[in-house]
């Protein structure tokens, strides 16, 4: 067979990788093995069922995506600045008409001012006011800014320093080294291209120290059983001991692997992983793992361990006691050294030791040192309860109010236009809604009476009326029409000028109603009492028209404001007197009516005749 790409040669006709290289049998070449040298171990107990916190809330997840409360700090700082940044440039913008969508931008703003509504800069014997404005919004959105990420970043350190572990360490006698009962499990694998058809010399377990009494060699079933399993990587060998009662500080296991043809016993590091289960809870496990390439210092210059010399990995066992956890007794295993035997790092020296028969071995020792002089009593504390808990929540609102009220007060201090600046943008709203409010007033006349021009139209011209429902007065009518609508139109005019304040008040509280029904607004026992008056004025004189009713207010109602009984009246005898003026109106109607028909009449005779 032809020797694979990279491979070095020996005995003139085998084939084998070099130094830190194994056979990639996909390719068909020897590559560098990569691996770098890690040591992984638990830092407390580790969990083997489902665990109904770390399954829904994944405190591990968030404390790996994370890593540490810098990142909350820094995200709030970036959502503060841009916050601010986009106060300013919204500052800078037109207010305008009160429509634009700045204007509304700046208004939410206002209305966002929740800390400081009534906390603005206050003169001294000033009536405090409610007061949303700008700078208050965005100071108060900046305050809840900082708050939650300050917040968060809180509930970060609860999860992840929540509790304290703490350790005791007491002596220990034989009652409580018999009372620990935990099944031991070791993988070690060579991580090479042999099988473990190469395996030799396993079966013996040594115990004691060496050259002492208690010095003793057994067989490793009298301890637990081993298997050996082929893998990607190499033979795996593993070693179980199932409620393990270890009585010895000292513990050495041993086996070695051999050349066969086409598999050299070389190996280019170890990969290793201890663990240690309680027997009654199986739940609770520790465990210590890792991969070795180059001794214990860890470097990752590549090599081959091949030779007689032993490559020795030491570990240290703990007995320990988790008090937190129901007095749980477990087994802490460590990593603590790594001694290579034989290594070489130079291409001729492996190929000169692959020609040699007595260096055809690879010896592997697996040294556990167990402490049971000491037992460590492990316990947790929670060191924020919910009062402190509390407290640092008060705490954080209180900085974030507190900082932005003094750059707040700070500003208004310096600048006193923003002490009344709510007031412009407050000012253009009120604005706005009138003129809407005003024109749905006017669509609304417009729809019941079907008018074409309103009041303020009426001030321009006097051919149009000014009450809606009317029919325009002809031109032709002669000039006592003429003469009526003129009188009509002063009345108005005189009405709407006498007092100001009058008409504001109808402006904001009168609402006009169809004709048929205004007489539901007024007083029935006054509308009779003018009918009546009207009435007797009328079969008196037929014909002469009296005079429009006189418009002058009473006294009690000279002040600032018109009362709105006053004007009720002064309304109700308008009404009446147009109501006078349309009988009039009518009955003249009537009249022109029968002259017109005598004189028809008169003339279809003359013709006749």
């Amino acid at each position: 067979m032809a020797c694979p790409r990279n491979s070095i040669t020996y005995n003139a006709t085998r084939c084998a990788c070099g130094i830190g290289q194994l056979l990639n049998r996909s390719s068909g070449s020897c590559e560098i093995f990569g691996w770098p040298s890690t040591i992984t171990t638990d830092k407390d107990v580790s969990y083997t069922g489902i665990s109904f916190a770390e399954t829904f809330f994944a405190f591990d997840r968030i404390r790996k995506f994370t890593q540490s409360q810098a990142v909350f700090l820094e995200a709030t700082l970036v959502m503060l600045l841009s916050w601010l940044l986009f106060c300013f440039i919204l500052r800078f913008t037109n207010l305008g008409d009160g429509r634009s969508i700045w204007f509304n931008l700046r208004w939410w703003v206002t209305r966002l001012d929740v800390f400081f509504s009534t906390r603005h800069w206050l003169d001294d014997q000033d009536i405090v006011k409610k007061r949303k404005t700008e700078l208050g919004g965005t100071f108060s959105v900046a305050s809840w800014i900082v708050f939650i990420g300050l917040f968060a970043a809180l509930l970060y350190q609860i999860i992840t320093k929540r509790t304290i572990e703490v350790h005791n360490v007491r002596a220990t006698g034989s009652p409580d080294l018999i009372s620990f009962e935990n099944d031991l499990e070791f993988n070690i694998t060579a991580v090479s291209d042999m099988s473990c058809s190469n395996l030799r010399g396993i079966g013996n377990v040594v115990t004691g120290n060496p050259g002492f009494s208690d010095f003793k060699v057994a067989s490793l079933s009298s301890i637990g059983n081993y298997t050996c399993k082929n893998t990607s990587s190499g033979p795996t060998v593993n070693f179980k001991c199932t409620r393990c009662r270890l009585t010895n500080d000292y513990i050495y296991i041993s086996w070695h692997f051999v050349d066969l043809p086409d598999s050299p016993a070389a190996a280019v590091g170890f990969q290793f992983n201890f663990t240690c289960k309680n027997g009654a809870n199986k739940k609770h496990i520790s465990f210590v793992s890792g991969t070795l390439r180059n001794g214990s210092l860890l470097d990752e210059r590549p090599v081959t361990f091949r030779g007689i010399e032993g490559n020795i990995l030491k570990f240290n066992l703990f007995p320990r006691i988790y008090h937190h956890l129901h007095d749980l007794k477990l087994i802490q295993p460590l990593f603590h050294e790594f001694i290579p035997g034989s290594v070489y790092q130079d291409t001729a020296q492996l190929q000169a030791s692959m020609g040699r028969s007595t260096d055809g071995i690879l010896n592997t020792t697996l040294f556990i040192n167990y402490l049971s002089a000491y037992i460590v009593e492990i316990d947790h504390e929670n060191i924020l309860g919910p009062v402190s808990f509390l407290a640092d929540l008060g705490g954080l609102y209180c900085i974030s109010i507190g900082i932005f009220f003094y750059l707040l007060v700070q500003c208004e201090y310096r600048i006193k236009k923003l002490r009344n600046e709510d007031t412009i943008i407050r000012r253009i709203r009120k604005r706005r809604k009138a003129l809407d409010h005003w024109d749905k007033l006017r669509r609304y006349v417009a729809y019941t009476w079907d008018c074409s021009k309103l009041v303020d139209d009426a001030h321009k011209t006097t051919k149009v009326s000014a009450i809606c429902g009317l029919m325009r007065p002809s031109t032709s009518s002669g000039r006592s029409s003429s003469e009526r609508g003129s009188s009509r139109t002063n009345m108005q005019h005189s009405i709407m000028s006498s007092k100001k304040p009058a008409i504001l008040f109808i402006e904001k509280n009168v609402i006009p109603q169809p004709a048929s029904l205004e007489m539901r607004s007024f007083d029935s026992a006054s509308s009779l009492a003018h009918r009546d008056d009207i009435s007797n004025k009328k079969s008196s004189d037929d014909d002469i028209i009296p005079q429009p009713p006189p418009m002058e207010f009473s006294e009690e109602s000279s002040g600032s404001e018109v009362d709105a009984i006053d004007i009720k009246k002064k309304f109700q005898l308008l009404y009446d007197y147009n109501v006078l003026l349309r009988e009039k109106l009518i009955h003249t109607q009537s009249l022109f009516n029968a002259l017109g028909a005598k004189a028809s009449s008169s003339s279809t005779m003359e013709h006749g005749a």
